[in-house]
């Protein structure tokens, strides 16, 4: 079930149908990211450069390089900073285009089933906020164990994988059920929707790849949460005929 749903939304990414969805997403993203690389970078100049400044008329000349070799180190550590940046910008996005990559999923491949309803503008800005911060501070949180060797990529790994399993699942399902019926579907299904986060963390870790992570996520939770409702009805039906033949 999780790898059918991956395929599916690896399908859809590049299908015509989708092109619109997939330009906005991936512009927006990229437009993000590149306001954090010149935030950090001007933020960087302003305190850490008047600082090195002011340290070198006190070295030797040849420290002159200590400035080049700085300024390489800051943009590796900058560049390493992005990286972490790309799981929250991911989490900013669900919100704004997920109801967008749903309704040409539902339209296409759900065609006889009742389509979802698209959040409320406000309530969608709420909830992409709220992803934000949670998944900013797991980053952060997996940015400190980075430190502590042999745990650093599985920090990474566990940390999106369940927060990014959660809170899309949680963004699909809200368009057929209310937000606390949605945690307890993801909840009843926690493990599936645990798993599902891991593929999508594992999605995020390639270069440039992951810059499409808010459409591959998005995509593969509406997959899975209709291949998991389908399964209840079924169930649900098995058990009805059951109890009518007993």
């Amino acid at each position: 079930m999780i790898i059918e749903a991956a395929r599916l939304s690896g399908q859809n990414l590049f299908s015509p149908a989708s092109r619109s969805v997939l330009f906005k997403s991936l512009g927006l993203t990229v437009l993000l990211l590149a306001g954090l690389w010149f935030g950090l970078g001007e933020a960087f100049s302003a305190f850490a450069m008047p600082w090195l400044e002011n340290l070198l008329p006190g070295l030797p000349d040849w420290a002159g390089w200590a400035g080049t070799v700085a300024a390489i180190i800051a943009g590796i550590g900058l560049a390493l900073v992005l990286a972490l940046f790309v799981a929250p910008v991911t989490a900013a996005m669900a919100g704004l285009f997920l109801d967008d990559i749903a309704e040409v999923i539902e339209t296409r491949d759900y065609p006889d089933e009742t389509p979802g309803r698209a959040m409320p503008l406000m309530q969608s800005i709420r909830q992409s906020l709220g992803f934000l911060l949670v998944v900013g501070l797991g980053n952060l949180f997996a940015l400190i164990l980075l430190l502590v060797p042999g745990i650093n990529i599985a920090a990474f790994f566990l940390v999106n994988g369940y927060l990014l399993g959660r809170e899309y699942f949680e963004f699909a399902a809200m368009r057929f059920m209310s937000p606390a019926d949605a945690k307890r579907l993801r909840s009843r299904h926690s493990t599936t929707v645990f798993f599902a986060g891991l593929i999508i963390a594992a999605f995020l870790s390639v270069p440039l790849l992951n810059l499409l992570t808010p459409m591959f996520a998005a995509g593969m939770m509406v997959h899975l949460h209709k291949m998991i409702s389908m399964k209840a009805v079924v169930r649900s039906h098995s058990q009805g005929a059951s109890v009518g033949n007993g």
